[in-house]
């Protein structure tokens, strides 16, 4: 067929055609192939490729069930050519020999291999990343049987041998650049995280955008060379595949300064790798960019005003509750105030705040660091997490004496937060002393400006939210629903925004502590006094069209019981 593979790859709605237009400009000062190339830039996955070449070169594609039970000819042809090359025998009779490769114009390679094998070249089509990941499994499977016939106890040598083999795989040029790859693409597409996931034919790689996880083309190279790149970087011991492990990564990447957390754990199929991406240049510590509006910003403004008390960020993992905390100290941190932080861990480094990293193992903890740094003449005390009694109180304490302290804590609301600290063993009367407002969040998508589509809800919809009855809201309500365009790469999507809930301590809620009151009297006292719900902004953000109730509904859903609308 003489249609570019381009423009068949458009046709089937896999390549955009500015993509196409920016592969085809990179490709004149590179001989690479237009495929390989477009995978390689992260514009289409090659497994949507694959299908689309073969197709083109007139060749048959490569099914799963052909790299379930391959020939093993490592005795006539080395694994470590046939990996070099991708290739892989899938079937031999006495005439024949089946080979998948991921080019089957590699005219050099059809030729060694006839001439090792004794025999004519079938060639298929097969994805790189299938080929050596089954070329992996068959060699762990050699091994494997290698290691039945062999005594019970290796020797130290061969510990010691397989430990440099894992370090060769690392430092190879290909490896590397997979890696670099993975995270470059990453940053450009906004990801928080990489995923490794080991399966039991391969290596499965995934990046979470916007808090969901979108699978990406694994890379062309074998999982433990790839996982033994990344515990290199990270500093991390690649003989160690039996325990978890974590460690950091530092780079400067395309002019941007990368911090990277490393998460290794050991499951059926291999080691699970966790980056946590931590872009500094990517962060917008400004109430207003995190998605405070209206009189939240205002009220919490106000809160940070006060020269002391406790102010409290709270929600699960990944609520953005450190980034609020940063926003808080960037906008608290003038010259004439001395702040420090006790974190774990420092996520950023922010210039003119003296932070701390817990320790465990010399015993810095949250509570000693704690005690330690009052007697450094702060002003502003940030405390990563309140995990335990001993650090809630001694933050309370820090608190009566004129100090402005900021930390988080792991609950579902702003109500909780208060039952939460009465059961870490707080006084009531000191609680209701020293916490000044207690800040309950979460992060929805953001819908993409350049393709949303607003609409007019049913009188049904209006009235199950009670749209009619929110704050600012005009009739007839609009709502709108994500579309698609190059800009968010069609998921409709761009970016995540903050929805909160905001309780300020007054004398109605103190008096309720004191009584002894519950979660659900302190919420009610809450609302009856102005507090949004977490529910309530959500929907009030998507009538701004910054959302959509689809996706107020999936972040607030458990909470919608006790403090929606």
């Amino acid at each position: 067929m003489n249609s570019r593979i381009g423009d068949m790859l458009i046709h089937a709605g896999k390549l955009q055609k500015a993509q196409l237009e920016r592969a085809l400009r990179v490709q004149k000062d590179s001989a690479q192939h237009l495929g390989n190339l477009l995978v390689q830039l992260g514009f289409v996955a090659e497994r949507d490729l694959v299908p689309v070449l073969a197709e083109q070169l007139g060749v048959t594609l490569a099914t799963a069930e052909q790299y379930q039970d391959t020939p093993d000819l490592s005795d006539r042809i080395s694994r470590d050519f046939l990996r070099h090359n991708h290739a892989l025998p899938v079937a031999e009779d006495d005439n024949r020999l089946t080979v998948a490769m991921s080019d089957p114009r590699h005219g050099y390679l059809l030729q060694a291999l006839e001439l090792a094998a004794g025999k004519p070249v079938t060639p298929l089509l097969g994805a790189r990343a299938d080929i050596l990941a089954a070329l992996e499994k068959q060699s762990a499977e050699s091994t494997a049987s290698h290691v039945m016939d062999s005594p019970a106890t290796s020797p130290p040598e061969a510990i010691t041998d397989d430990v440099e083999h894992l370090k060769d795989m690392a430092s190879e040029a290909p490896v590397i650049r997979a890696v670099n790859h993975l995270i470059v693409r990453a940053l450009e597409q906004r990801a928080s995280d990489i995923h490794f996931e080991p399966t039991e034919n391969g290596l499965i790689a995934r990046y979470r955008i916007d808090g969901v996880l979108r699978e990406v083309d694994t890379p062309a190279a074998p999982a433990a060379a790839l996982v033994s790149r990344i515990k290199v970087m990270a500093e991390l011991n690649i003989a160690e595949r039996r325990l978890p492990q974590d460690g950091r990564i530092k780079l400067r990447m395309e002019g941007r300064s990368v911090d990277m957390r490393i998460s290794t754990l050991p499951t059926l199929y291999g080691e699970s790798v966790v980056m946590r991406l931590l872009d500094q240049g990517n962060v917008a510590l400004d109430f207003e960019a995190l998605g405070f509006t209206g009189d939240n910003q205002l009220r919490l403004q106000r809160l940070l005003s006060h020269p002391q008390g406790i102010i409290l960020v709270t929600g699960p993992t990944g609520s953005g509750k450190t980034t609020t905390l940063y926003a808080a100290l960037q906008q608290l941190n003038t010259p004439e105030k001395k702040i420090l932080t006790v974190e774990d861990p420092i996520e950023y480094q922010l210039d003119g705040i003296n932070q701390i990293q817990v320790q465990p193992k010399i015993d810095l903890t949250f509570a000693s660091a704690l005690r330690s740094i009052l007697r450094q003449d702060p002003d502003i005390i940030m405390v990563g997490e309140m995990r335990d009694s001993e650090t809630a109180r001694i933050a309370v304490q820090a608190a009566l004496t004129g100090h402005k302290v900021l930390s988080t804590l792991h609950t579902n609301d702003a109500p909780s937060s208060i039952t939460r600290m009465l059961d870490m063993r707080v006084d009531d009367f000191l609680l209701t002393s020293t916490v000044d407002g207690i800040l309950a969040q979460r992060l929805v998508r953001r819908l993409c400006r350049h393709c949303r589509e607003p609409y007019t809800p049913s009188p049904a919809v209006v009235r199950q939210y009670q749209l009619d009855q929110l704050p600012g809201n005009s009739s007839p309500s609009t709502l709108y629903h994500p579309g698609g365009c190059e800009h968010c790469e069609q998921s409709g999507y761009q970016g995540r925004t903050t929805i909160v809930e905001l309780l300020i301590m007054s004398e109605a809620i103190r008096k309720v502590i004191i009584q002894g009151g519950d979660a659900d009297r302190l919420r009610r006292v809450a609302r009856a006094e102005g507090m949004l719900s977490l529910h309530e902004d959500g929907l009030r953000k998507a009538l701004l069209g910054l959302t959509t109730l689809e996706e107020v509904e999936r972040v607030t859903q458990a909470d919608v019981g006790c403090s929606g609308p």
